[in-house]
């Protein structure tokens, strides 16, 4: 295993197979992103059971990926379309995937990306109270 394979296996990833995740992850995983801290393989089939059942639609470009020995990293650009986030309209994000192989496996994966930029900003009230904030910091 490697970071291509796992970058690939995410562009092809979807609702309809889930269930070949343990292909490329360890029994042992630790998956985290912004939001949730997983342990073990039978937790991130349910935590992507979970979320996949409620979009409507999850793609992954790859942008670029790296590897030294048993680590690298993908960068990627997701576009997601959930029902109850922006009125259903795609929202991209981009983010940073860091992976560590053992056995042959993704034993830790953890991703970067903004939270808000995904998710807070999409919501009916808090959007504006996001959008505000990043107003008055200078960031929008």
């Amino acid at each position: 295993m490697d970071v291509a394979s796992v970058a690939d296996f995410y562009q092809r990833l979807g609702k309809n197979n889930l269930d070949t995740l343990g292909e490329i992850y360890h029994n042992d995983v630790v998956f985290e992103d912004p939001a949730h801290k997983l342990s073990g393989l039978n937790s991130l089939e349910a935590y992507f059971h979970s979320m996949y059942s409620n979009v409507n639609s999850c793609h992954f470009e790859i942008l670029s990926a790296d590897q030294v020995d048993q680590r690298g990293y993908i960068k990627w650009l997701m576009t997601l379309s959930h029902p109850k986030l922006s009125s259903g309209n795609s929202i991209e994000v981009e983010g940073l995937t860091f992976v560590e192989f053992r056995d042959g496996k993704v034993i830790h994966h953890r991703d970067y990306f903004d939270l808000g930029a995904m998710l807070y900003e999409h919501l009916p009230l808090l959007g504006r109270v996001v959008s505000t904030i990043r107003r008055k910091l200078g960031q929008a």
